[in-house]
């Protein structure tokens, strides 16, 4: 006996198990994110989900904290790290992939005060006696409070401002910022990307320090070997690398790229 075939109906058929596996394709990827780099990567995960089909689940933090979460066993997909330390110690350790580490930021460090007049373009604030409380990243794990150490150190006055006990510290920068916006500091070294909004403008006042006064902040970004989701993982560092859009909205975050 011969079947008669509907061809609308197989159009409609094949039309809905492609829609299917667009759904099966499409997939979560956890990013462990460095504090400063959040709002920026906050613009971004649309648009990697509208490129890609890939929704970004992201935890951000300190570095270190970060970093010592992965050595737990935390389960990321992929670290975008404040430094360039770290991401190569994981690689050492057998913790990230070989060859998928880059630089996809250059961090810009700022003291900051959310009110307008109160930070001078020059820094002087630091040196007045009546300054306030000054807001930072713990060093020891937060790469922006380390340069804002390097910072203090190379104006020599990090020493006279911890023996004033001037200096309160956060977990992450982002919790520096909070201590300025919650008024609980006068200022906060903070990234300059966290004062930028979308459209590239400051808020606040801010004194933009001079590159020569701390080391250069190299961001990396590193596929983790623990992750079930290589191919992803490889897809959205590609993009990070590589997106026009994407590279744009980093630049106008408040950040360099990588000559």
């Amino acid at each position: 006996m011969r079947v008669r075939t509907n061809p609308r109906a197989w159009l409609i058929a094949g039309l809905l198990c492609f829609a299917h596996a667009g759904r099966v394709r499409a997939d979560e990827l956890h990013v462990a994110v460095a504090a400063n780099f959040l709002s920026t990567l906050h613009r971004l995960a649309p648009l990697f989900e509208k490129a890609t089909g890939h929704k970004l689940v992201l935890s951000p933090g300190s570095t270190g904290q970060l970093y010592a979460q992965i050595q737990r066993g935390a389960p990321y997909d992929v670290l975008l790290s404040a430094d360039s330390e770290r991401p190569a110690k994981l690689e050492a350790e057998g913790l990230a992939v070989k060859g998928s580490r880059f630089t996809y930021a250059v961090g810009r460090l700022v003291l900051w005060s959310p009110k307008r007049g109160v930070v001078d373009a020059g820094g002087a604030l630091l040196q007045k006696p009546q300054l306030g409380f000054v807001a930072l990243a713990d060093p020891k794990t937060a790469p922006y409070g380390a340069a804002a150490e390097q910072t203090l150190h190379a104006l020599k006055l990090l020493p006279p401002l911890k023996a004033a006990n001037k200096l309160v510290y956060g977990e992450s920068v982002a919790q520096a910022q909070q201590f300025a916006t919650s008024g609980h500091a006068e200022c906060a070294f903070v990234a300059l990307a966290q004062v930028t909004d979308a459209s590239g403008k400051t808020n606040g006042s801010l004194w933009l320090v001079p590159d020569a006064l701390y080391k250069r902040l190299d961001q990396d970004a590193v596929a983790l070997s623990a992750s079930t989701k290589q191919a992803q993982a490889r897809q959205f560092l590609s993009w990070l690398r590589s997106d026009p859009t994407a590279l744009h909205t980093i630049r106008s975050s408040g950040y360099a790229l990588a000559r």
